[in-house]
């Protein structure tokens, strides 16, 4: 009997001990993570741990928008060319030149357990989702691995690394070419002027300006359009973060929890370096000058693929790097290094645990990680606090040398001498004004009279100019009070454009001397001459404001010239009258070339229209738009909306500028309203495609569903991953 019911269990055993498939192993987190879709499609991801929130947070990213996240880790991981062709193949040089795969997976191998748990389930989530949706084809990476996102710089995608040109990195290992430097003495990439403004508006007010007398967060970012979405994630270890996430990303970059609200801004904190380096060759062996020693090039063998006419080929490199860093491009006949945070273990820690602090003490320890290098950071609390961060990695430099321009690298005094603490960097906690603003400016004007002083700082933690954005934020958070979510957003979109408080006058001025009317311009004259500086929809003065602004720049500078604080930082000779003359009535000729007149009200250029899901935004005049009567960041509009023609299009299009806004109280429950470009989702059949277009022209916020109960009130659809009945 004995053996008989020995060998009827026998087959159970084995089949108990048989291993876990990856599958059986996807598919058990899957049942531990809860999706719901509010009525935006917005997603609220719910797991047991913080790993299994991570799984079904990549997971429905991928179902929102797989394209993108795919792109970001082909470019990140250096892989681009496989996708793009030989065009692409110094991009993926430059990635490999700060980190190769080899490297990434050694820093993914140091991480804390906790770390790797996350990096895990981050691959698991997208692997899963290729498994489930086997219709969509992976273009390049097939699998994803949980050494991936060690690619991500300081914690999110592009930032630092993107600063550093790919065409001089082309020259120096693509043909041994030195290149001339930029305007500003640096081999880093310069601004456009003619191109919308990267960067962001954070804004924190303290109880002294609310009706409630809770803390209050703007968060605004100006990003290029459809960049992140929107997700809330909740697990049963603390986590319950609401925010933007770029795609790909397992943790909310800009948002908040119940108690904590961080909004980030692009810095101009001067965290990039570049060394030249005394270079000769000795026995076979590259080495360089070091103070009285000569080092030897550190040189690594790299073989990158790249697509041509549907083929994989390949092309070789030997990348060299010294102790400051990778060499990237060469003056004359010295080589240079560029040096760059690069921490990506500490980076991520950092950014994840940001998303589950309750207070500010908690907050400023975790900045003393150090690793933010790309962004200041705006904060707001349930306690009350508000507080401000300019920059986060800031390298303790020799100010003998001007690290604003390429440095001696054979001087050891011209190394970094560490990171600069928290408390040593530019920081404001409740300024006795009861606001903070930074919209990419400088932080001595950032609370008021109540900002920091420049004489108490190393310049180069501060070179910022001043903007517009932020002068206009100044301009209405002095007389803000009693202050709700609704007159946050009402301020966050104030129409007024201060740029051309400075530029239309100066254009009159130059008509006024002129005395002699002149009838092809006297006319747009009196329309700018009425002008209150509003943008609008139904506006004339708008439409010729912009195509005036843009010309003056092209022709005669940057109008940030213009204003007070940036004065010494580039100047330029005021335009004699005639020329000013000559540029407008080129602007009217312009205009009535591509529009039939130039009499033609804002909305009917400015324009909004999203036709695909496609990376590569497309637009035609023909085709159904939604009427935008916002303006650029360039002339102080606080609600971005960068705009611009294509080479099939005379009309404007939105492509950068307000994407993801969000509004927040911290009381004794926490309070928002966001709003997205477009929709959340990618899929032009889903409804959720462009379902918030016309909310994002009227400026019409959505209420956040934060807590359970508002979420599942909200319900659309509920799932688990790979379990989606639609």
């Amino acid at each position: 009997m004995q053996r008989a019911l020995l060998l009827l269990l026998l087959p159970l055993f084995f089949f108990a001990c048989q291993p876990q498939t990856e599958q059986e192993r996807w598919e058990e987190i899957a049942e531990r993570v809860e999706i719901i879709r509010d009525d935006f499609g917005i997603p609220h991801i719910y797991g047991e741990t913080d790993a299994d929130a991570v799984f079904g947070m990549l997971y429905a990213q991928c179902e929102d928008d797989f394209r993108r996240v795919e792109r970001n880790y082909i470019w990140a991981t250096g892989r681009l060319a496989e996708l793009e062709g030989e065009e692409a193949i110094y991009s993926d040089l430059r990635a490999n030149l700060y980190m190769t795969e080899a490297e990434a997976k050694a820093a993914y191998e140091s991480a804390p357990d906790w770390l790797k748990e996350l990096c895990v389930a981050f691959a698991d989530g997208v692997n899963y989702y290729l498994a489930t949706h086997p219709e969509v084809k992976a273009q390049v990476i097939t699998r994803y691995e949980p050494w991936m996102p060690m690619f991500f710089s300081e914690g999110s995608i592009g930032g630092d690394i993107e600063q550093i040109p790919t065409r001089r990195i082309a020259a120096f290992y693509g043909e041994d070419k030195s290149l001339a430097l930029n305007e500003y003495g640096a081999g880093i990439a310069p601004v456009d002027l003619t191109e919308e403004p990267k960067g962001s508006n954070g804004i924190a007010i303290s109880g002294s300006r609310t009706a409630s007398g809770n803390a209050m967060l703007l968060i605004n970012p100006h990003t290029s359009f459809y960049f992140r979405p929107e997700v809330h994630v909740v697990s049963e270890e603390g986590l319950n973060a609401y925010g933007a996430v770029t795609w790909g990303q397992f943790f909310v970059y800009q948002g908040f929890n119940e108690k904590t609200g961080w909004m980030h801004t692009s810095t101009g904190v001067d965290f990039i370096d570049e060394f030249v380096e005394e270079v000769s060759e000795a026995g076979g062996k590259l080495t360089y000058k070091y103070g009285e020693e000569n080092r030897e090039v550190e040189e690594l063998p790299i073989t990158l693929k790249y697509k041509d006419a549907g083929e994989l080929k390949e092309k070789s490199f030997t990348m060299y790097r010294t102790h400051h860093g990778p060499v990237t491009h060469k003056l004359e006949d010295k080589w240079v290094v560029t040096k760059i945070n690069w921490d990506p273990v500490n980076a991520l820690t950092q950014s994840f645990t940001r998303t589950k602090l309750s207070n500010h003490a908690a907050f400023k320890e975790m900045m003393n990680i150090r690793t933010n290098s790309s962004n200041n950071t705006v904060y707001a609390d349930s306690e009350g606090n508000i507080a401000y961060f300019h920059g986060n990695f800031i390298p303790k430099r020799n100010q003998d040398f001007d690290f604003s321009k390429p440095v001696d690298g054979s001087d050891p005094a011209s190394d970094w001498q560490g990171l600069h603490t928290v408390d040593e960097s530019i920081t404001l906690l409740n300024p006795a004004n009861g606001w903070i603003q930074n919209c990419n400016s400088t932080p001595y004007t950032s609370a008021g009279k109540f900002s920091p002083k420049p004489e108490d700082y190393p310049v180069y933690m501060a070179p910022e100019a001043e903007n517009y954005r932020a002068l206009h934020a100044i301009s209405v958070l002095e007389d803000a009070d009693d202050l709700t979510l609704d007159k946050l957003i009402d301020l966050a979109y104030d129409p007024y454009l201060p740029a051309f408080e400075k530029l239309i006058p100066m254009l009159l001025n130059a008509y006024d001397q002129k005395g002699v009317a002149d009838p092809e311009l006297t006319q747009a004259m009196a329309v700018l001459e009425a002008w209150d500086y509003r943008t609008g929809e139904e506006s004339v003065a708008m439409s010729i404001a912009h195509f005036f602004g843009w010309n003056f720049m092209r022709n005669h500078g940057s109008i940030n010239n213009l204003i007070e604080f940036n004065a010494g930082r580039g100047e330029q000779p005021a335009p004699i009258a005639t020329e000013l003359l000559e540029t407008f009535r080129s602007t009217l000729a312009q205009m009535d070339a591509d529009f039939g007149t130039w009499n033609t009200p804002w909305s009917e250029i400015n324009r909004f229209q999203r036709l695909t899901g496609a990376i590569d935004l497309k637009f035609d005049d023909s085709k159904p738009y939604v009427p935008v009567g916002l303006a650029s960041g360039t002339w102080g509009a606080l609600a971005a909306y960068g705009a611009r023609a294509t080479e099939e299009t005379k009309r404007l299009y939105g492509y950068r500028g307000n994407s993801f806004v969000a509004v927040v109280e911290f009381g004794e429950k926490v309070k928002a309203k966001s709003l997205l470009a477009g929709g959340q989702s990618a899929d032009p059949d889903s409804p959720h495609f462009d379902d918030q277009a016309q909310r994002y022209a009227d400026a019409d916020f959505k209420e956040v569903a934060y807590y359970r109960e508002d979420v599942e009130k909200r319900m659309e659809e509920s799932y688990s991953p790979g379990k989606r009945s639609k």
